[in-house]
């Protein structure tokens, strides 16, 4: 064992690091994406200084590891912004509050109203067919609505 770790090659860290990659393609999270990256790193280090000992290998494969795991969870803090579209993909959001006329009866709770140039379904009180309603609320692809005043 002794013998083989003072003789690391670097395609030893080169087949370390693709196996970390491959497992990280099988849904490891993230978590291993940095440390492959790491151990190939190391692997091309040690390809430029052959004759680098093993411990200064395993040093820098820490070291490298821990700096490209930090390295992309600050680029990921400071990409992660609030978005300047909030309802972007919450169809429907944008309708609330909004009045619009029924196109077909609310009838045993369901109607539909016509925004735009989609029909959406909507829950509320017995209506009929025209009646002006004003949407209050939103469960998934029902719109909640109540008669306009």
């Amino acid at each position: 064992m002794w013998d083989y770790l003072q003789h690391l090659s670097f395609w030893d860290w080169l087949a370390f690091g693709t196996l970390l990659l491959i497992l990280e393609v099988f849904g490891a999270g993230g978590y291993l994406l940095w440390i492959g990256v790491a151990a190939a790193g190391v692997g091309v280090l040690t390809y430029v200084f052959p004759e680098m000992p093993w411990a200064l290998q395993f040093v820098l494969f820490g070291v490298l590891s821990v700096a490209t795991a930090v390295f992309w969870w600050r680029r990921q803090r400071t990409a992660a912004r609030p978005s300047d579209q909030p309802g972007l993909n919450r169809r429907g959001s944008e309708l609330l509050g909004r009045q619009f006329a029924l196109h077909e009866a609310i009838i045993s709770g369901r109607g539909k109203i016509k925004a735009g140039d989609s029909l959406w379904l909507v829950t509320g009180p017995d209506l009929p067919a025209g009646s002006a309603v004003k949407v209050i609320g939103q469960d998934g692809v029902l719109l909640k609505v109540e008669a306009a005043a």
